[in-house]
Parts: C-alpha cells; sequence; structure tokens
C-alpha cells in the first residue's frame, strides 16, 4: 500500500461538537383566550392550543362544487328505437341458436340412423355366411321322419 522505507503518520484533524441549543419554555397568556368568530376569513389563521402555544397558518378557503350542468332530455323515440335494436338483435341471436340447434340435432339422428344400419347389416351378413359355410344344414326328427333344409327324406 504504502511505498518501502517511508514512515505512515496518521493524519489528526479537529473534531467540532455541535452542541444543540435550548429553546425557550412557551409563554403562557395570562388572560383568558375567548373565541371570536371574526367578520370574514383572515389570510392567516391563528389557533391557540389548550396549553397557551399558538399555530400560525394559511386558511383553507373551501372549494366550491361545479354547478351541475342541465342534460338534455331523451326523447321517447330515442328510446324506443334504441329498444327496437336491442330487441331485433336479441330476436335474430335466438333464431341463428335455434338454426345452429335444429342443424346440430339433424346430424346426430343421421349418424345415428347410420350407425344402426351398419350394426344391423353387419349382423344379416354374418347370419348369411355363417349359414353357408355349414355342410349338413338344419336337422329335425317329426315321428321319425327326417328333414333337411326343406326337404323330406323317409
Amino acid at each position: 500500500m504504502y511505498p518501502d522505507n517511508t514512515p505512515h503518520v496518521p493524519v489528526q484533524r479537529a473534531v467540532e461538537v455541535h452542541q444543540p441549543t435550548p429553546l425557550p419554555p412557551a409563554v403562557t397568556v395570562s388572560a383568558p383566550v375567548v373565541p371570536v368568530q371574526p367578520d370574514s376569513v383572515p389570510a392567516v389563521a391563528s389557533v391557540v392550543l389548550p396549553d397557551g402555544r399558538v399555530v400560525t397558518g394559511y386558511a383553507i378557503n373551501p372549494t366550491q362544487p361545479q354547478p351541475v350542468v342541465a342534460k338534455p332530455p331523451v326523447s321517447r323515440a330515442a328510446v324506443n328505437v334504441a329498444l327496437g335494436g336491442v330487441g331485433f338483435l336479441a330476436v335474430c341471436g335466438g333464431l341463428l341458436l335455434l338454426t345452429t340447434f335444429i342443424t346440430a340435432l339433424t346430424a346426430l339422428i343421421t349418424q345415428l340412423i347410420t350407425l344402426a344400419a351398419v350394426i344391423f347389416g353387419g349382423w344379416v351378413a354374418v347370419q348369411v355366411f355363417s349359414a353357408s359355410s355349414r355342410q349338413g344344414g338344419t336337422t329335425v326328427n317329426i315321428r321319425k321322419a327326417t328333414f333337411k333344409r326343406n326337404h323330406f327324406h323317409g
């Protein structure tokens, strides 16, 4: 840090000590304070606290509300036209939803009918192809008569 062979002596600085200055005690007013309403609000207001201290500040003028601007009345015709437009849009939306529902229901019924036809057709095909694959056919014995596929053999 320091070059070699250089003696290091710390630098001494003067230290200043600040002592707080005490405030003089508040002077109490010997006469009783009677609040009096002034004729007008002064530019600077003063308030005497119960312990005798006086607080002075600027008075705040009360804000005046903005005058209410009269709104022009809305005509009955404008209200009726607006409500009619809203009603028309509601009816159109309802009809659109109804049409969509009917279309979806029709598609569902069509798919169910197609599914039933495929299942029934498959069942019929299984019955036809399984019956032709049998060699002997159906044999029924009634009173010692033998019927084989609608042919009587006696």
